[in-house]
């Protein structure tokens, strides 16, 4: 479903992404990890289009993510705040995402039903625009607004980061369920690599823009990650999620 061909990125004489060959198959629950620096965040920029690459492709159902928008109908995100719009309220919010994907107002409305354990009481008919809600409760908007439609691709950025332990079980859970009951793809990075494994049928490691780990996951996975960071601390001396 989505190809990676001898992209990289460069910024002055700095390169911060350099990937010779990656493909993601439909269904698959893809997380992404690294230190910060590696290059994750680029990468899905250039997913999304947001960014140029400095060479190669991104291709989605073969369609090139810079040449055509008919990948959009297929893919969303979340990658951060700036995907929001504070002013609204999440119910307004939620509407004009699902305008933009053909959805009703009534479906939008039926569809939300099913997250409201997830929301726990805070997100509808709180009488609050996004920007008043706590960094953890925005988090949660901008991840269910990222599932109307039910795109086929769902690319998050740090979903774990800012929700409370209850709400970050109930996220792994949403995401297995979703991954495997909706063959959704999602593209998960994190810092957080016990939630990223516990979710991840596969796990891609970023190492100052290159590729170092492509590990379909299995119960040592978490010790060889861990194993990995704890070896770039002690060779840089610094910490893995500084």
């Amino acid at each position: 479903m989505i190809v990676i061909q001898n992209i990289s990125k460069v910024y002055g004489a700095k390169k911060v992404l350099d990937i010779t060959h990656l493909e993601i198959p439909k269904g698959e629950s893809f997380g992404l990890v690294g230190n910060n620096g590696a290059g994750k965040t680029t990468l899905f920029s250039l997913l999304l289009d947001l960014i140029q690459p400095s060479s190669g492709s991104v291709s989605i159902a073969g369609v090139k993510v810079n040449e055509s928008e008919e990948w959009k109908n297929r893919t969303s995100a979340f990658i951060d705040e700036s995907f929001l719009i504070g002013y609204l309220t999440p119910e307004e919010y939620f509407y004009f995402l699902g305008e933009l994907r053909g959805q009703s107002k009534p479906a939008v409305d039926e569809f939300l039903k099913q997250f409201s354990d997830f929301f726990n009481g805070e997100i509808l008919n709180a009488k609050k625009y996004i920007r008043d809600l706590s960094k953890g409760n925005q988090k949660k908007v901008g991840i269910v607004g990222a599932l109307i439609g039910k795109p086929e691709i769902i690319i998050l950025d740090e979903p774990f980061a800012n929700l409370d332990p209850s709400t970050q079980i109930k996220l792994k859970k949403l995401i297995r369920e979703w991954s495997q009951k909706e063959q959704v793809t999602f593209l998960i990075s994190s810092h957080d690599l016990a939630h990223t494994t516990e979710v991840s049928n596969r796990i891609v490691l970023l190492n100052k823009g290159v590729v170092v780990k492509d590990i379909k996951t299995n119960p040592e996975t978490l010790q060889e990650l861990e194993n990995f960071f704890a070896g770039t601390v002690h060779e840089e001396g610094q910490s893995v999620t500084e």
